[in-house]
């Protein structure tokens, strides 16, 4: 048996006399394994029931009975985000975004029931993850089992005897850094089950394995700062208090600073307050329920002189429909720029976010846990897209039915009578023109491309933690 290997050996027969280390690994151990099932067994039950109300709200629409088509634009439609299946590790940005999104004409609504608001009774509890464990108390129990690791060899005197035997200070770190790595190993086996079972639920396993990974690394660079700071530091109590202090810099403190200062940096309005700034600039368009309105007299006088006839009555078309179609068109042109731009701040504030992990291995994890989950921002930013591209292509869809499958004559007279009313509707068939919405997660070479900065910046972490880790072992002195 080598030396790191007896000393790895012993360093687990301290920590099996000791009630408080014990203590501590069978709390955050207990705690994993909970939040764990409790977390798997609600991300399959929203998984559930998001897929059956995308299907339910698509029935519905399909089911309606023949009407005018714009009271079809005006019934809308749903669609829903489902978790993706490495969701039960890590919900990400699902809480506070919402998972779905009533689509209407004129409109770009905003995603609703985000998981914060349905929680609220549930305090802090709301937020507690698997991946909130790892990020946070994996980092306290590495504290906890590492910080007098060196300093229990010199307060002993066996440190002395250990160099005097032949030993060096690198043999000996070596042995401590493999007796944390075999606690990192074994913490480790909650993520790896939970990540198997996401690719029983359709996960790749690019994508599961390089978050095992991503945590892997994170927990290492905590445990060549431990390591180092038991190494440097001559006594155990300041040993504890700097890597508690560390810890709490790390990971809660930069966090919150790097939210704060993203925020100011770069100003990104909320949709309520881009909708108004939008308000004015949407004026200038036409209101479309009004083809009288003087914003289309330049459209009228194209499409007359396209058809070859002088008033809109002569015209093959709908006049009405017609505005319909422009106007849903200029609208979402103008709903999309404000949209765009406001997404780019969004993300310009997530890049910037990112770059604080530099001073914070706590900000890398959870960048990367986030974005290889797929459930990060800028997959959220993809659903808004995609449903707003759903939205536009069912909405012009029933605009052109509009302008094609209804008389001019019999739309104008509609509100006349209920005979008229009747009239002025078209067949259901014609609500097939809504496409099949099922939200999928980005591929896992995608979000791996997305995660390289972050998981880098660990990398990074790592490698300097541990570069110091084997220097100051290498100058060990009793």
């Amino acid at each position: 048996m080598s030396g790191a290997t007896r000393i790895a050996r012993e360093e687990w027969r301290l920590w099996l006399r000791s009630k408080v280390v014990i203590a501590a690994a069978l709390i955050i151990a207990a705690l994993l394994v909970a939040t764990s099932v409790l977390t798997i067994a609600r991300i399959a039950d929203e998984q559930m029931q998001r897929s059956e109300q995308q299907v339910a709200a698509e029935e519905v629409f399909f089911a309606q009975p023949d009407r005018h088509p714009h009271r079809m634009v005006h019934y809308g439609h749903y669609a829903f985000r489902p978790p993706p299946p490495l969701a039960v590790f890590e919900p990400g940005v699902d809480a506070v975004t919402g998972q779905s999104i009533f689509l209407e004409g004129h409109r770009q609504n905003t995603a609703m029931f985000a998981d914060t608001k349905a929680a609220a009774d549930l305090g802090g509890f709301a937020a507690l993850t698997p991946a909130s464990l790892y990020q946070l108390l994996m980092p306290l129990l590495l504290i906890v089992l590492g910080h007098a690791m060196f300093l229990r060899e010199r307060e002993s005197g066996t440190l002395a005897v250990l160099l005097a035997q032949g030993s060096s200070g690198t043999t000996l770190a070596l042995g401590k850094a493999t007796a944390l790595l075999s606690v990192i190993a074994i913490f480790m086996v909650p993520l790896i089950v939970v990540a198997i079972y996401s690719i029983t639920l359709g996960e790749s396993v690019l994508a599961a394995a390089s978050l095992v990974l991503g945590y892997f690394l994170y927990l290492c660079a905590w445990g060549a700062i431990v390591l180092a700071a038991s190494i440097l530091v001559r006594q155990r109590t300041v040993s504890l208090g700097a890597l508690v202090f560390v810890w709490l810099f790390a990971a809660l403190i930069v966090p919150r600073f790097a939210i704060n200062a993203s925020s100011a940096a770069i100003d990104a309005p909320g949709k309520i307050e881009s909708d108004l700034v939008m308000l004015a600039e949407q004026r200038k368009l036409g209101d479309g329920h009004n083809a009288a309105d003087p914003a289309f007299e330049q459209l009228q006088a194209q499409v007359l002189e396209q058809y070859g006839v002088d008033t809109i009555e002569d015209l093959p078309i709908n006049w009405r429909g017609v505005v319909a179609g422009y106007s849903e068109a200029e609208l979402t042109n103008l709903l999309n720029r404000f949209a765009e731009k406001r997404m780019a701040l969004e993300a310009g504030q997530s890049r910037l976010f990112d770059l604080f992990g530099f001073a914070s291995p706590t900000i890398a994890i959870a960048s990367s846990s986030r974005t290889l989950a797929g459930t990060d921002l800028a997959t959220h930013h993809r659903f808004l897209r995609e449903s707003e591209a759903l939205r536009f292509d069912f909405v012009q869809a029933l605009n052109q039915a509009h302008a094609t499958d209804l008389d001019y004559t019999i739309d104008m007279n509609r509100n006349n009578d209920a005979d008229a009313a009747m009239a002025a509707r078209i067949n259901a068939e014609s609500w097939r023109v809504l496409d099949e919405f099922r939200f999928r997660p980005d591929s896992a070479s995608d979000r791996l491309a997305r995660a390289g900065l972050p998981l880098a910046i660990l990398l990074l972490w790592l490698v300097v933690c541990g570069g110091i880790t084997a220097l100051a072992a290498r100058k060990v002195r009793i």
